[in-house]
């Protein structure tokens, strides 16, 4: 993993790097700080040469992938769900790593532990279609992830999603979907996915020797909710004026899944407590964490179980938040401010810190 910086302001040839290995998110946004006034200097030096060949670029690599031609910043976005995707030739276009993935996430060291979070995932955001082949939908923002995913499993081509802000890892070789109903084998809680499996994949004969699957009986102290969460959740900060008690403002942290059917939000509920609700408008379920005590549990989970997409973005600022009120900050005015200011700092592209 490296950031590195090239520069051809006349016929010379100067390059910068450095390396950097193991980074926590926040400090790779606080990063952005530096790359954004390294731009300034950068864009002056471009202005003052007259060379027709000169260009300026930032590669920033979090597997090996390029992500972009020419980025100015490094960001994250808390991908938001991307509507459904009708899976065809004309509707994405492959996308190719420019070099070999060669990174860790910093978790699911072990195929058991990256089962666990492939599952979730999959449970999330993934399908297994009759032709047979696994598709599983990203944010754009979150290609890197779909790298490595693609790296751990050793099969499958990562397509852009045309029109949408999403791309899409599909493993059509028969060799690759079999790693990967090894890999969740016994993990997968979806009825939803296991029926897919049962009805979509092991029908063919190459499947012959799997039996078929079942809802998992394992329990939840492992990946499987944090890839879960990569898929459908997300961290929301409520400030509330209680008009009751003299327009004191009240602080409410939530961790929220949404959900067609609610199976997979009762164990959320068991596992860390909250509520669970329907939306009769949009036919759907959602689980939400909002006592103190639910978001004490969420952050034990999340501070072992890390989460690998950009979310780990909001979930550091929203455990941020929590220390504030942990700490009574946010009984006085200078405490609410620092929440409000975190609140409207999630789910934004352009935010450089965490606080």
């Amino acid at each position: 993993k490296y950031i590195s910086f090239i520069t051809l302001p006349c016929a010379g040839k100067t390059s910068l790097s450095f390396k950097y290995s193991n980074l926590p998110y926040f400090l790779i946004l606080k990063i952005n700080v530096i790359v954004n006034n390294l731009k300034v200097i950068v864009t002056k030096l471009k202005q003052r040469s007259q060379s027709a060949g000169n260009f300026v670029y930032l590669i920033y690599k979090r597997t090996s992938e390029t992500l972009s031609n020419e980025p100015t910043k490094i960001f994250f976005h808390p991908t938001a769900k991307p509507s459904p995707i009708t899976f065809s030739p004309t509707t994405v276009e492959k996308v190719s790593p420019s070099h070999p993935p060669q990174v860790c996430m910093g978790a699911c060291v072990t195929d058991n532990d990256f089962g666990y979070y492939l599952a979730g995932l999959i449970d999330g955001d993934g399908h297994f279609s009759k032709t047979p082949q696994i598709v599983i939908v990203f944010n754009f923002l979150d290609a890197s992830l779909a790298y490595y995913i693609k790296s751990r499993i050793g099969f499958g081509n990562i397509y852009k999603v045309k029109h949408k802000k999403a791309v899409i890892l599909v493993i059509s070789k028969l060799a690759g979907i079999k790693k990967v109903l090894n890999l969740i084998n016994g993990k997968i809680r979806s009825q939803i996915k296991i029926d897919q499996i049962n009805n979509n994949i092991l029908i063919h004969s190459y499947f012959k020797e799997y039996d078929p699957f079942s809802s998992s009986a394992a329990g939840l102290d492992n990946h499987w909710i944090s890839g879960f969460s990569d898929a459908d959740a997300s961290f929301q900060i409520k400030l509330i004026s209680r008009k009751d008690r003299d327009n004191k403002t009240e602080v409410r942290l939530n961790f929220q899944i949404d959900q067609k059917k609610i199976d997979l939000l009762l164990l959320m509920k068991k596992y860390f407590g909250g509520n669970i609700g329907y939306r009769k408008t949009q036919d759907t379920y959602y689980y939400g964490s909002t006592s103190f005590g639910s978001a004490k549990k969420v952050i034990e989970y999340f501070d072992k179980f890390h989460l690998l997409s950009s979310k780990h973005v909001n979930y550091l600022k929203w455990k941020k938040a929590y220390t504030i009120i942990q700490k009574k900050e946010h009984l006085n005015a200078l405490g609410i401010e620092k929440i409000l200011k975190i609140k409207n700092s999630l789910n934004r592209l352009n935010d450089n810190n965490v606080g």
